[in-house]
């Protein structure tokens, strides 16, 4: 990070705030692989659904993990100061920890836990250590858009102590056992997230003594002030004006508009969201907090990606949508599945920038990730009219409920292809076919790069998946769909095509639908194609050896090279 600007008599010098800042982030980095290695979830333990990040004392965020997704942790950020309005620092003894999976408070949907936990010395709270992870199983309908409010879709905890000096909350744990399918995995978590937060406490505390600081006020305000210079530098180079951009995406059952207009003024950019569709009558609203952290996100990538992501480099950033958009509901609109929306902030953000910075931006890409979220056991039979196999017969179908992630295309780069298969902006990774399949009965048949679905260009765009999944014995298993860009493919950018739609099917051809709680029938399997990203410049552009590697590795097919591309 660069060095601090002159705050102060009692400023630390650049080298040694250099060397405190490398350690904050090991120690960061630690609470997010403590949490890694303790989970009882894949989502968690496999694919880094999470958010780890220390505070101050005025829930400022200072350092965060790398390992996570921007979803979470730039909504923790806002998160942790929610907790000081019920809980005051006064109040806080050793030992304490503090709950709650509240959408509007933290993370936007049931599915996330933050837990935030104080850091002493003595009897003095000098710090928080806060972290958010996804559960796949907080009760109510699972993990989909079908809901019609919040109260449908699992059971909400509201801002209560976890523990109090050391001492778990047992009614709060068994309310939370009674509510959920996975009893065991649910409450190993959160007794996890309690374990990385305590023993990054105790190594901030050790850090602080190492340097002698007393407390945090000296680091975290050279921090954040850095930061925030160094943001408002990187947003001074632009030129000032507004920027307007609209994307077209499917939605639940009507495409919904994402309509976004980039305000940089006085070393401040702001993003304001009229024009945004309503709200729908599905869970896939977004709540305020959710659309601020990817869309702040998105500006940060484009314009300082360098700058340390904190309390100080998000403040010169102001993010709005109108209240009742689809990026802006309130209670008790539904919002389970509210990253399919706002995991396309990103790219609205990078297309009203295309005309600033546009060898920064890339151009769209697939965005939301295609997680299959997958449900076995007596509902699938009853949904497909069967009856379960009979009481004595050793092969009893197994109820089972899991997540794991896929990712189409994202967009190229000016200078660069796309990125296949990739995570972003959400940067989840993906759980490998093997975890799946020795923690649950499933198969996945198929899992490989989806050739000629990145759109063509001078640069072209990353490839989608193809994924076939079946249970292991051919039961029925329930899917709940979660997918975009079937109807509306990512756009390409200055004559650059269009990435491939992605689709929803049986293997057997039958057609099935991108949203929605839905079952596939005994023996058959469930078959996703995901979509690719666009590309950039035209495609007679791109240099023929490109052109020619592509088709040897089996990215672009030969019908595609010639017809797109004028390789014959």
């Amino acid at each position: 990070m660069n060095a601090p600007h002159d705050i102060g008599q009692d400023t630390l010098d650049p080298i040694r705030l250099q060397v405190i800042w490398n350690r904050l982030i090991a120690v960061v980095e630690e609470q997010a692989r403590l949490l890694m290695r303790t989970a009882f979830s894949p989502t968690v333990r496999e694919a880094g659904d999470l958010s780890a990040g220390v505070f101050d004392a005025r829930a400022r965020l200072v350092a965060q993990a790398v390992t996570g997704t921007p979803g979470h942790v730039n909504s923790m950020a806002a998160a942790v100061g929610h907790f000081l309005q019920v809980f005051p620092l006064a109040t806080m003894r050793p030992g304490d920890h503090f709950i709650t999976n509240d959408p509007w408070l933290a993370s936007g949907h049931l599915h996330d836990v933050t837990v935030v936990s104080p850091v002493f010395r003595g009897e003095r709270a000098i710090a928080f250590f806060a972290c958010t992870c996804h559960q796949v199983d907080i009760g109510g309908i699972g993990q989909g858009p079908d809901g019609r409010s919040v109260f449908e879709e699992g059971l909400c905890i509201p801002r209560l102590p976890l523990a109090r000096a050391g001492v778990i909350n047992s009614d709060l744990i068994e309310i939370i056992r009674a509510n959920v399918r996975t009893p065991d995995e649910v409450e190993g978590d959160i007794l996890s997230y309690v374990s990385a937060n305590e023993a990054s406490g105790a190594r901030l505390v050790a850090m602080l003594d190492e340097f002698g600081e007393s407390d945090m006020v000296r680091v975290s305000d050279a921090i954040i002030e850095c930061s925030r210079a160094a943001m408002q530098q990187a947003i001074a180079k632009l030129p000032e004006g507004r920027y307007p951009y609209a994307m077209r995406i499917d939605g639940f059952d009507t495409p919904v508009d994402l309509v976004a207009t980039l305000d940089v003024r006085n070393g401040r950019v702001g993003v304001d969201f009229a024009g945004t569709s309503p709200a729908s009558h599905r869970g896939i609203n977004v709540v305020l907090n959710y659309t601020r952290a990817y869309a702040a996100f998105g500006v940060r990538a484009a314009v300082a990606p360098e700058v340390p992501n904190n309390a100080g480099s998000l403040e010169p950033l102001d993010i709005s949508a109108p209240e009742g958009s689809i990026l802006n509901v309130q209670r008790p609109w539904p919002v389970c599945a509210r990253h399919i929306i706002g995991q396309f902030l990103p790219d609205v953000v990078f297309g009203a920038l295309a005309g600033v910075l546009p060898e920064r931006v890339p151009a769209e890409g697939a965005s939301c990730v295609w997680g299959a979220q997958l449900r076995g056991g007596a509902a699938a039979w009853m949904a497909v009219g069967e009856a379960l196999p009979d009481a004595n017969a050793q092969a009893q179908p197994r109820a089972f409920e899991t997540l794991f992630f896929n990712s189409g295309g994202s967009g190229a780069r000016v200078g660069d292809d796309g990125m296949s298969g990739t995570a972003f902006p959400s940067g989840v990774r993906a759980i490998a076919c093997e975890i799946v399949e020795s923690l649950y009965p499933v198969v996945i048949w198929r899992k490989e790069l989806r050739p000629d679905s990145g759109g063509p260009g001078r640069w072209r765009g990353g490839l989608g998946q193809r994924l076939e999944i079946a249970s292991v014995d051919g039961a029925p298993f329930q899917f709940f769909g979660m997918y975009d860009r079937i109807v509306h493919a990512a756009r390409g950018r200055d004559g650059g095509g269009a990435g491939a739609p992605g689709a929803v099917a049986l293997d057997d051809g039958t057609p099935m639908a991108a949203m929605g709680l839905q079952t596939v029938p005994r023996g058959r399997r469930l078959c996703l194609d995901l979509p690719g990203g666009a590309g950039i410049g035209a495609a007679h552009e791109r240099a023929r050896e490109d052109v020619a590697r592509d088709v040897r590795l089996g990215y672009v097919s030969e019908r595609i090279a010639a017809d797109a591309y004028g390789l014959r």
